[in-house]
């Protein structure tokens, strides 16, 4: 079986770079290199989808970065854009809402899932912002038609691990947490005893040094599908540049601008076609 791979992009050239290099689907975001991403526009979906007519695009439902906990004005907003995207075509929305004290927001996050629906839902990586995984999984499980969860942390014997990331090394692959992939394993494995239909879907640190070692010790347990950015900000085009003046981004993203790398998605396509290969 193939695994799908899921790419998040905040414009139309990093949509068809992504496309073009292999992506099975599409996370299209706003300012994805600013603060994880926000909502992006209809305008900017429906270009997409123009071009690329064939691939699913899941879009993000968040009005601003910074944490999850909404005010009811600001959760209005995300009712609304969900059901605008809805009525506009898209595969699914990605959103996450929590509470105060780092819970779930049950509550809010069935009122979207139900404005969602058919489409798929994602909730996304505010999973990772909650006080206890095990405890966010067992909530999530409960909601009808909430599709994956994408998460970078989860739950091992108790304790939160801080980030899942693979490094490279010398000798090939060192594993950041020694609990890392243990971690996406439990989670997997709750998945499959629960019989649930929620996906655990791995993002933050995918690329072709860290994804093989994923694949081996993720697909036992029933991995489907990854995610990834390959992104990372190029020279912008504006020759003159007033000086002292900016928007306030500051670093690399001040003149810059956020683009997908092709060669790094079709890097990741290559290695996990190939484990697909090997288990066919």
């Amino acid at each position: 079986m193939s695994l799908i791979l899921e790419v998040c992009v905040d414009s139309i050239e990093s949509a068809l770079a992504a496309v073009e290099a292999g992506a099975d689907r599409l996370e299209l975001c706003s300012n994805l290199g600013l603060g994880g991403g926000t909502t992006p526009s209809i305008g900017l979906f429906k270009a997409i989808r123009k071009a690329a007519p064939t691939v699913p695009i899941m879009v993000m439902i968040r009005p601003r970065t910074g944490d999850f906990v909404y005010t009811e004005a600001e959760f209005e907003v995300m009712v609304e854009d969900t059901r605008c995207f809805r009525e506009n075509g898209v595969q699914g929305v990605v959103f996450g809402v929590l509470t105060p004290d780092g819970d779930v927001d049950v509550t809010r996050t069935q009122r979207l899932v139900l404005e969602a629906l058919p489409l798929q839902v994602c909730f996304h990586r505010a999973f990772d912002m909650t006080r206890d995984a095990r405890n966010a999984w067992h909530q999530l499980s409960k909601i009808d038609g909430l599709t994956r969860i994408l998460t970078r942390q989860a739950l091992h014997s108790g304790q939160l691990i801080p980030r899942f990331t693979l490094l490279p090394s010398g000798q090939g692959i060192t594993i950041a947490s020694a609990n890392s992939l243990n971690v996406l394993k439990d989670l997997l494995d709750l998945t499959k005893d629960q019989d649930t239909r929620i996906e655990i879907l791995p993002g933050s640190g995918i690329n072709s040094s860290t994804v093989g070692a994923l694949c081996q010790a993720l697909l036992p347990h029933g991995l489907r599908e990854v995610h990834m950015s390959g992104g990372h900000w190029v020279d912008g085009a504006s020759i003159w540049r007033r000086d002292g003046m900016g928007m306030g981004i500051g670093g690399a993203g001040e003149w810059g601008i956020w683009r997908t790398n092709g060669s790094a998605v079709c890097a990741v396509k290559d290695i996990i076609n190939s484990f697909a290969d090997s288990q066919a």
